[in-house]
């Protein structure tokens, strides 16, 4: 229990750290950024892959369509999320991307309900309709709805979702989602190098660099996590999940300097609410089931 704990902490700190790293490529444009991040991360996965030997999975594929079609669409919901992340993070909208991921767990059951026809308990409920109120106050604050963190929120959202009915584990589908995205992003990296436009045109060899980190970063955290979920319960998880937004959180406010009135707080107070009735009542019933 205590390493699986580890495993799964670690992957959450990662991912909250990482505003610091992608601040590093300011001046790079969002796209070339996902561009880099996949076409490194498929690089390093297939050196694991070649590492592990395990390609067995692989050619069993070719004969199953609807799997492909599954991993096509999560493939394009992880761009996405990676693309509104990249933008936000470079934007100086850290905070709104902390917003995004402690929206997510509340996305989850109302995804819960509303596709897989679960039967979320009253306690859940409370917390959906109460983030759902701070999310509306922030909506009437800002004269528009926070699109950066729903848009964070309902492309994660859905991307677990896909990934929940999955075939595939977290390495071999991670693989195949950057596999299929490989093509797309060569090809503009292409173009935007021929036009003179790229980290590669430019020869930047410190940003070529980190580009190529974004391979490892993005990979390293996602088998940790796999191995802590293995390892720990649901709620334990679901628990340590908002490390990340966290860190994110306190990156934005007193490292990057974002703009945060004491208006927009009483938003955040309202989903920090929730997530807590959420976390409350989650670890409740879990108590409550091994006592039965």
């Amino acid at each position: 229990m205590n390493r699986g704990i580890l495993y799964a902490a670690l992957a959450y700190v990662c991912w909250g750290l990482f505003p610091l790293y992608f601040h590093l490529l300011v001046g790079i444009g969002p796209v070339e950024v996902v561009m880099h991040r996949t076409l490194w991360s498929l690089v390093f996965l297939l050196g694991v892959l070649l590492w592990r030997r395990h390609w067995d999975w692989l050619p069993r594929l070719a004969a199953q369509p609807r799997v492909l079609l599954a991993f096509a669409a999560s493939a394009l919901l992880l761009a996405a999320n990676w693309l509104t992340y990249v933008w936000a993070v470079t934007s100086h909208h850290v905070l709104d991307s902390s917003l995004g991921y402690f929206m997510l767990p509340l996305v989850n059951v109302a995804l819960g309900f509303f596709v897989l026809h679960e039967r979320p308990r009253k306690g859940q409920w409370l917390a959906v309709a109460v983030a759902a109120s701070g999310v509306l106050w922030l909506w009437v604050l800002a004269g528009h709805p926070p699109w950066v963190a729903l848009t964070l929120a309902v492309t994660f959202g859905f991307y677990g979702l896909l990934r929940k009915v999955a075939v595939l584990g977290a390495l071999e589908g991670l693989a195949l989602e950057t596999l299929m995205l490989a093509p797309l992003a060569a090809l503009v990296l292409g173009y935007m190098t021929w036009q003179g436009h790229s980290a590669f045109a430019q020869g930047d060899a410190g940003h070529l660099y980190l580009l190529m980190l974004a391979g490892p970063l993005t990979a390293m955290p996602l088998l940790l996590f796999a191995a802590g979920a293995r390892r720990i319960t649901l709620t334990t998880m679901g628990i340590l999940q908002y490390i990340s937004p966290s860190l994110q959180f306190v990156l934005g406010v007193w490292l990057f300097g974002e703009a945060f009135e004491a208006a927009r707080l009483i938003g955040f107070a309202l989903i920090w609410a929730a997530l807590l009735v959420y976390s409350v009542e989650g670890w409740q019933f879990s108590r409550r089931g091994k006592t039965l």
